[in-house]
């Protein structure tokens, strides 16, 4: 029975490595470059563009300008969103003057869009020497505001879904750091300008207050339906690693398990009843009741 013990105990290497190898690279790759902590505020800034015409501004570099989301009156800053954080969110524009009117009316009739970006990871502080300085990633976020334009005014709609793509990781724990992957924003209900419950009508100097619900996702991939992947937002999928990680856990269970009962438990019950592996076994009596073996008797009605 011992050499049986050492041949498990000697399988046991082949699989851990994997698992320390897979571990090492991501703890790696996680370490160089820096990822978001949930809840960081994430800035959103947007393409600025020109009144006369909705082409995009540039710099004096022939860069194209990229300027603050406008303010929001509820928070007093710039609209952003906490990394991983699922909410229902308020920013209304106190008053709309002017030049806001008329790239609206842009934005509306699909003239030029309202594209903006956000941060793909958090600025760096540390520089790695030798290695090339980290440059600042960007995801574009493209705003689809719907609504229709009149005369004097125009029905825009002030509630948009917001989704948000993190990087796909190799586990996934609530409340986990990330990098983001991509993003997508959309105008709903842009009909209900008859009833008046989803839309506003605007004039110049009105506010615009705009809701947003906002919801993410762990991976690039969007949630399935049919029980395949269930709509859970942040941290409610499983992945192939996920799958691979149970299945190293389970295969190493069941060796540790193997060599306890070979090793120890089984020499033990042998040497204990004087039975060799030759003879009848103690579960050869234990079926029907009269032995004292390892088996469950069988009830007799």
């Amino acid at each position: 029975m011992p050499s049986i013990a050492r041949l498990i105990l000697s399988a046991l290497p082949l699989f851990f490595p994997v698992v320390s190898i897979v571990a090492a690279s991501a703890s790696l790759k996680e370490g160089v470059l820096p990822s978001y902590h949930y809840g960081a505020p994430i800035a959103v800034e947007c393409m600025n563009r020109s009144v006369e015409t909705g082409e995009h501004i540039q710099n004096a570099k022939d860069e194209i300008q990229w300027i603050p989301f406008p303010t929001c009156n509820e928070t007093g800053k710039s609209l952003e969103f906490g990394y991983g954080v699922e909410d229902e969110m308020n920013c209304t524009i106190s008053m709309i003057d002017d030049p806001f009117f008329h790239l609206l009316e842009f934005y509306i009739h699909s003239d030029a869009p309202l594209a903006c970006r956000l941060p793909a990871r958090p600025p760096a502080h540390i520089e790695m020497v030798g290695e090339k300085p980290y440059e600042q990633e960007y995801i574009p976020l493209v705003f689809a505001l719907a609504g229709t334009l009149q005369l004097s005014h125009l029905h825009i709609s002030t509630h948009l879904n917001i989704l948000l793509h993190s990087t796909p990781k190799h586990h996934i724990h609530p409340h986990d750091s990330g990098v983001l992957d991509s993003g997508a924003a959309y105008s709903t209900s842009p009909l209900s300008h008859m009833d008046g419950s989803f839309t506003k009508r605007l004039v110049i100097g009105d506010p615009l207050p705009l809701s947003f619900s906002v919801r993410w996702f762990p991976t690039p991939a969007l949630p399935k339906t049919e029980g395949k992947v269930e709509w859970q937002g942040m941290g409610g999928h499983i992945y192939a690693s996920t799958v691979f990680y149970a299945l190293v856990s389970f295969i190493a269970g069941v060796l540790v398990s193997g060599v306890y009962f070979f090793g120890i438990i089984l020499p033990k019950r042998l040497k204990g009843r004087g039975l060799g592996l030759g003879g009848a076994t103690p579960l050869a009596y234990g079926l029907n009741g009269v032995g004292n073996g390892w088996g469950y008797s069988k009830r007799m009605d």
